[in-house]
C-alpha cells in the first residue's frame, strides 16, 4: 500500500515525467547521431560507386566506342568492387564482345 501511495504523489509524478523527458531527449540525440552517421556512410558509398561507374564508362567509351544503353545500365548497377575489377579488365578488351563476356561472368 505504501508504494501505491508514493506513485500517486505529485512529487513522484513530476520526477517520473522529468525522467521520461530526459530519456526521450537522450534517445532522440542518440538516434539522430546514429542516423547522421548511417546517412553519411551511405552517401559516401553511393558517391564512390557513382564516381567509379562514371570513370569506367568513360574509359570503355574511349576504348570501344559507343555502348548499348543496356550495357551502360548494367555497369551503373555494379557494386564498387566489381567496377574496380572492370576498370582493370577493360585494359585487355578489344571489342564490346569482350565487355559483354566479362559482364556475363559476373
Amino acid at each position: 500500500m505504501r508504494s501505491l501511495d508514493m506513485r500517486e504523489s505529485v512529487i513522484y509524478q513530476e520526477w517520473r515525467a522529468e525522467a521520461l523527458r530526459e530519456g526521450l531527449e537522450a534517445g532522440r540525440k542518440e538516434g539522430l547521431q546514429l542516423g547522421l552517421q548511417q546517412g553519411l556512410q551511405q552517401g559516401l558509398q553511393q558517391g564512390l560507386q557513382h564516381g567509379e561507374a562514371t570513370l569506367v564508362l568513360r574509359l570503355l567509351r574511349r576504348k570501344l566506342g559507343s555502348l548499348d544503353p543496356a550495357l551502360e545500365n548494367r555497369i551503373w548497377t555494379l557494386p564498387t568492387s566489381q567496377l574496380e575489377a572492370l576498370g582493370e579488365a577493360l585494359l585487355d578488351f578489344n571489342s564490346v564482345e569482350d565487355l559483354t563476356a566479362w559482364l556475363a561472368r559476373r
